[in-house]
């Protein structure tokens, strides 16, 4: 399985979590980096929502769509704790995603959220 593939399987059960929080993921059959997108996403959740939130410009985080939500932590977390990927994958990735799933303002909205942690984290 490719990344991207990976990254939209990820992006399938993450979603599907949220929605139904008493459903355990069973992460023994995943492919290896989707394993490692969602469990750490889920480990990971709050100081990621965190990150998220501070970066936010005239937007509060719980107006933030569960597809946007979603997305936003897993490009997140790659930039994060993942140092095997360029960032500029992350983020392209992640505004894909947000074409695919989301409305048509979702890869903009995505896009100016990563950019924002990425100036902060740059500087």
């Amino acid at each position: 399985m490719d990344r991207r593939t990976a990254r939209e399987e990820a992006f399938k059960l993450l979603f599907q979590h949220e929605i139904n929080t008493v459903e355990e993921i069973n992460s023994e059959k995943l492919d290896p980096f989707t394993k490692k997108i969602v469990l750490g996403v889920i480990d990971k959740k709050e100081e990621i929502d965190q990150l998220i939130s501070n970066h936010l410009k005239n937007w509060s985080y719980e107006r933030v769509a569960l597809v946007e939500k979603t997305v936003l932590r897993i490009a997140v977390f790659e930039i994060t704790y993942l140092d095997d990927i360029p960032i500029g994958v992350s983020i392209n990735e992640a505004v894909e995603l947000s074409h695919t799933y989301g409305d048509e303002k979702s890869g903009k909205f995505v896009n100016g959220v990563l950019s924002n942690i990425i100036e902060q984290k740059e500087s």
